[in-house]
């Protein structure tokens, strides 16, 4: 057997084994970073679960003292009500936030995005249907939007 087979026989036999350490590493530090950051909680509807980071520790003190406290939890107003879409938004979330954090990216104090500003005001809607059902949006694009949140900024994170 030449040394150029021989060789290759043993990278063939090998590379399989070097990838697996690899991926094996790779599935272990995800499962570890996931149990440390207590990863399932982010699964329930606990509102103590936003305090995990501490730049929402401000939001969830205005929760508590807001008028929405006793009707409604983080998830009833940030997230969608179905399910696919709840647990794509918390997939999404979850990792801008861990990146934003992680690479420590992102703007103090928080500003909630498009995409979840648009959430909220569904939520907003579809709660309070019976009352804002005549109200109807300034002929402006849809970010133009007359908000909810605009007028009534304190109701769900208190003053």
């Amino acid at each position: 057997m030449s040394r150029e087979s021989f060789s290759f026989v043993t990278w063939k036999h090998t590379a399989p084994m070097i990838l697996c350490a690899l991926a094996g590493a790779a599935t272990g530090m995800g499962l570890y970073t996931f149990y440390y950051a207590e990863g399932l909680s982010y699964m329930s509807d606990d509102p103590q679960v936003c305090v995990n980071c501490h730049i929402m520790r401000d939001q969830h003190d205005g929760w508590i003292k807001a008028s929405h406290h006793a009707h409604a939890t983080c998830n009833d107003c940030h997230l969608p009500h179905d399910v696919m879409g709840k647990y794509r938004a918390k997939a999404e979330n979850g990792y801008h936030h861990s990146k934003a954090f992680t690479l420590n990216d992102f703007h103090e104090p928080i500003i909630i995005r498009q995409q979840n500003k648009d959430v909220l005001q569904a939520n907003c809607r579809r709660c309070h249907a019976a009352l804002v059902g005549q109200i109807t949006n300034h002929a402006g694009s849809r970010h133009d939007d007359l908000g909810c949140v605009r007028c009534h900024r304190s109701v769900g994170h208190g003053p």
